[in-house]
């Protein structure tokens, strides 16, 4: 039986057989210039555990603390779209610090310094741009401080926004409130619920627009309970639970009865109930500006007149408890405090 015959050893070194094909020397170092001379290219994946490469998102270069804020500002998208925040805070935050990179020009993250912040928030044309501006960047620097871990400085630190005054509501008398309701009556079917949910219970216009009707327990017909639920994880402490009376039971039975909507509880845009509003406005007779924001002002001043404290307030309209929400809820109190 023949033995098999043993695999010859080529006797190539290591450092020959990293060589390219050939034996000219002149080709080499051609063909080490050419490829130096290459542009760069995007790295399609990046290496993971235990050796293996993991694809890049959506293209993204590798975030470090070298990286342009091109490449920052992507990795910050993806991170806010992630979290499933409105499209028009992501289209915000991203014009924000297009902005700032147009204005700073090409430099890494790491070397943006106070000085570059002082010039971003300097150039805003008002108090509300620069407030904006401010709270865009300075998210954008915790992002890759607590969540990307790139930087461990902030250059936004120590800067504050300017207090911009808050207006003094005008809500709606209760010679004005009953005229709007007898209008709305009059109206179209969803009109009279839409204007007591605003009116009555202090819904915002795009609460009303998110109402579900799984939302509108009518177990007591007497006594409704309408449940303001938000799918937005981060906004589930403005969620509560408030009683309707017999009058919203009434309208809003009406209104199923001729519209029946299957889910959404109006199915119209924020600019169809601004419209509603006004229209009512008119038809009522009433001469100064009636918003859903007015309403929701009526609402807030009348459950003050009721007894309704600082803290009541805050947890009735679904704010968040800080320090300008607090500011917000006292020009009620104010409102509903006895004449001097």
């Amino acid at each position: 039986m023949a033995r098999p015959r043993s695999r010859p050893l080529d006797g190539v070194t290591d450092a020959e057989r990293r060589l390219p094909p050939g034996e000219s020397r002149r080709l080499v170092a051609l063909e080490q210039q050419v490829a130096a001379e290459a542009p760069a290219q995007l790295e399609l994946f990046l290496p993971g555990p235990s050796g293996a490469f993991t694809p890049l998102l959506g293209g993204l270069a590798p975030l470090t603390p070298q990286s342009g804020l091109d490449v920052a500002r992507g990795w910050y998208r993806k991170s806010l779209e992630g979290t499933s925040r409105p499209d028009n805070t992501v289209e915000s935050y991203s014009y924000d610090l297009a902005v700032l990179e147009k204005l700073v020009g090409v430099k890494p993250i790491a070397a943006i310094t106070r000085a570059d912040i002082a010039r971003f928030l300097g150039d805003a044309n008002g108090r509300s741009t620069r407030k904006r501006r401010l709270t865009s960047v300075r998210r954008f620097f915790r992002y890759l401080i607590d969540d990307a871990k790139v930087l461990k400085e902030d250059p936004t630190d120590g800067y504050f926004p300017h207090a911009i005054a808050l207006k003094s509501p005008v809500p709606l008398f209760a010679d004005d409130q009953q005229a709007l309701l007898d209008a709305a009556a009059s109206d179209e079917r969803w009109s009279l619920p839409a204007i007591l949910l605003m009116m009555r219970l202090g819904l915002g216009r795009t609460e009303l627009l998110a109402l579900r009707r799984e939302h509108i327990e009518m177990t007591d017909p007497a006594a409704p309970v309408i449940y303001v639920m938000y799918e937005d994880a981060t906004k589930r402490g403005k969620e509560r639970k408030l009683l309707a009376d017999a009058m919203f039971a009434t309208a809003y039975a009406a209104y199923l009865s001729e519209k029946g909507p299957a889910d959404l509880v109006f199915p119209v845009g924020p600019q169809a109930v601004n419209g509603m509003v006004e229209r009512v406005r008119k038809a009522a007779g009433l001469t100064q500006d009636v918003t859903p924001q007015t309403l929701r002002h009526t609402f807030a001043v009348d459950r003050a007149r009721d007894g309704a404290t600082e803290d009541d307030l805050i947890a009735l309209l679904g704010l968040a408890d800080d320090p300008r929400n607090r500011e917000s809820v006292r020009r009620y109190l104010k409102l509903a405090a006895p004449p001097r």
